[in-house]
């Protein structure tokens, strides 16, 4: 990606991974655009020092806005591909959509940090919004999922990180910018867990021990990693850059999946693929052991196009 007056992005889209992470998801009360604009831009630059302040424990994250709500606070001017979340039913595979107006990242390698910051940005936004989710992740064994299967093997690597994540020049007054997609699964482990591990193994698509990819000829097409690795009309990998997490207490764990990229169109094919599946009866059969609550879709600007409202 061209490096020359890319704007500032924000560092927790293409951060890579950490132990622990906060997702709040906040509604905006009405008429506070004015004094909203400007907060949202402190609570990034805030983010943005505090990755200097805990370099140690790796801290990072975003702001993100609401596709449903970014006309309400900058009506000036939109992402290109800023669209509401894609959501998809068929059969008992379900991908509702529940959209909010902000949602805030942060992710740290220590928990009381992450909860230090966390209640300094409630505060931050007292009197401006109302909290309604909040969730908080967790590395589990060596970067696994819940399902015991490593998560995340497929994402882009070094700066190929930025090429995916970030937008460019196809979007000039959004450079640095990410689309966001958050996804809210409940995995019902009782019924995964008395699979056999390579029935568990064919509904993933690799090896759950190792971590080997099944060879392509090997793959069922209704493995996960079969219906997600998908390409486009000129035969180009359609990526993502997953930062997804674990969350979950004893009564409901699962995974909260965030898929960052320069366009939302990947993301929205993937889980197209995963639902639909592809024409001929194949869809993915992880579905039947977690289900999705929750999907909601943003943007998550550079810190330059925040700044610009610091005083608004």
């Amino acid at each position: 990606m061209e490096t020359q007056n890319m704007p500032r992005e924000q560092l927790g889209v293409c951060a890579e991974g950490n132990l622990h992470s906060v997702y709040l998801m906040f509604n905006a009360n009405d008429g506070i655009e004015a004094q909203l604009r400007p907060c949202l831009a402190n609570v990034a630059q805030y983010i943005y020092e505090l990755t200097d302040q805990y370099t140690d424990s790796a801290f990072n994250g975003f702001v993100a806005i609401g596709a449903n709500y970014w006309d309400t606070l900058f009506s000036d001017q939109r992402p290109n591909n800023l669209r509401p979340f894609p959501a998809m039913q068929e059969g008992n595979r379900d991908a509702p959509a529940i959209e909010y107006d902000l949602f805030i990242h942060i992710r740290c390698d220590r928990y009381d940090i992450l909860h230090l910051v966390a209640n300094e940005i409630n505060q931050m936004f007292e009197g401006l919004v109302e909290l309604i989710e909040e969730e908080r992740g967790f590395r589990f064994m060596d970067s696994r999922d819940l399902t015991g299967f490593v998560d995340g093997t497929e994402n882009p690597k070094g700066r190929n990180r930025q090429e995916v994540a970030l937008v460019g020049e196809e979007d000039v007054s959004f450079k640095g910018g990410s689309y966001i997609h958050v996804q809210k699964f409940a995995h019902n482990l009782s019924k995964w867990n008395r699979l056999p591990q390579k029935k568990q193994e064919d509904i993933i698509g690799r090896t759950k021990q190792d971590d080997i990819e099944y060879a392509s000829e090997d793959k069922p097409l209704t493995s996960h990693i079969k219906r997600v690795n998908l390409k486009d009309d000129q035969g180009n990998s359609m990526e993502i850059l997953r930062q997804s997490m674990p969350f979950g207490s004893l009564k409901e764990q699962g995974l909260i999946f965030i898929s960052t990229c320069r366009t939302p169109t990947n993301f929205e094919e993937m889980l197209r693929s995963m639902v639909h599946g592809d024409g001929h009866g194949n869809h993915d059969h992880l579905m039947q052991f977690t289900k999705a609550v929750a999907g909601s879709s943003f943007f998550a600007p550079s810190l330059d196009f925040l700044a610009n409202y610091a005083r608004d």
